[in-house]
């Protein structure tokens, strides 16, 4: 988590660097210095996230400057290849993205609900009631 806190700060960095230039060379135009200087704080947020996980964390070998490729071999985690819940999430966002385009606000509702059943569904997928054995 060292690498990504790191980068993060970087952009940090860019970002206010890039705030002040753009204040001098736009002669003191506030709305887009405020905008890249609200952005820098947002990267800044994360870096600092990233920064108070990396204490909590075991070191990783992209943390580790020594570490050889193989070090970092093995399992990831475990992924479902046969799911179509992430398709009814992407469907439900379209019936969002949609709704919100032509100001249909009960349409806005319908997708939030197939949004929630959707994610309920991926989360709960493989749960197994105690009660099945």
């Amino acid at each position: 988590m060292r690498v990504e806190a790191r980068i993060f700060e970087l952009i940090t960095a860019f970002f206010f660097l890039s705030a002040v230039i753009y204040g001098l060379w736009s002669h003191g135009e506030p709305v887009g210095s405020v905008a890249i200087a609200l952005t820098g704080g947002l990267t800044l947020i994360i870096g600092t996230y990233f920064r108070f996980v990396s204490r909590r964390v075991l070191m990783r070998p992209e943390d580790n400057v020594e570490a050889e490729i193989s070090d970092g071999a093995g399992e990831l985690g475990f992924f479902s290849p046969g799911s179509y819940w992430p398709i009814g999430m992407a469907g439900s966002a379209s019936v969002i993205g949609l709704a919100l385009a032509f100001d249909l606000w009960w349409m806005v509702a319908i997708g939030i609900a197939l949004i929630l059943g959707t994610v309920g569904g991926l989360v709960f997928e493989y749960h197994v009631s105690p009660r099945s054995e």
